[in-house]
């Protein structure tokens, strides 16, 4: 379940994201906030999960509002002004929704947020420390989206687009190629392993018949080219009996 608190200054907008908080399962209402100066308080004194925030607000609007906080819960910004987008983005939104929305959009920002939400969850249980967590933003469409790369499991070209698989979210398009993003990406972690892939090296289940097998299900075939390097990294992380 995801404490959260909703902020924005009109009512009938507020009215709206606390009825489909309602009918979210994984969602609970913590607060109702008709200005960003009053959640201040409720944050200092609850365990709060994600906000809902609207940007253009009187007093404090929802970007600088973000920027104050010191210990941030995990950001929908909702607004109509789609020119705030990538300023949202680069406050470490999970998203961005432009009124008017309905359900469908409200439903699928706050999956996505639960997903990360269960991600980090996940690190902290198992004593890994997510303050360190590295993101890269990549362009899709007309969305600026925001990636954690722990989360990425592998990267596929198709001709001149790159598809990311994120155990969070769905794949996301963007234009590029393995090599670029191949450096921004931290080489002891991901190697690629053939001409069309590069993978997760920490997501990996199986290796069988030449192929590797990602979280269990995925098969991603190993280039011939490719097989000294990744033969090497798995005899010095392998355990022979002699």
């Amino acid at each position: 379940m995801m404490h959260c608190i909703a902020i924005d200054d009109e009512p009938l907008a507020l009215k709206q994201i606390i009825g489909y908080i309602s009918k979210t399962p994984f969602l609970e209402l913590t607060k109702a906030c008709s200005n960003a100066m009053e959640a201040i308080s409720i944050i200092a004194e609850n365990d709060i999960d994600i906000l809902f925030v609207d940007i253009n607000m009187p007093d404090l609007n929802g970007l600088d509002f973000v920027r104050s906080l010191n210990q941030k819960p995990l950001v929908i910004f909702t607004t109509a002004y789609s020119e705030y987008a990538i300023e949202g983005f680069r406050v470490d939104a999970i998203d961005y929704l432009l009124k008017p929305f309905g359900y469908p959009d409200f439903l699928k920002s706050a999956e996505k947020a639960y997903r990360q939400f269960k991600l980090i969850n996940t690190a902290h249980s198992s004593g890994n420390n997510l303050s360190d967590t590295k993101y890269i933003f990549v362009k899709s469409e007309y969305r600026t989206i925001q990636i954690i790369i722990d989360s990425i499991t592998h990267i596929e070209s198709r001709s001149e687009y790159l598809r990311i698989y994120s155990e969070v979210d769905s794949p996301v398009m963007t234009l590029g190629s393995l090599k670029l993003i191949k450096e921004k990406l931290p080489s002891e972690h991901f190697m690629r392993i053939h001409r069309s892939y590069i993978i997760n090296l920490k997501k990996i289940s199986a290796i069988e018949r030449g192929q590797i097998i990602i979280n269990k299900s995925t098969r991603i075939p190993i280039g011939e080219q490719y097989k000294e390097e990744f033969q090497e990294y798995l005899e010095k992380h392998s355990f022979t009996k002699k």
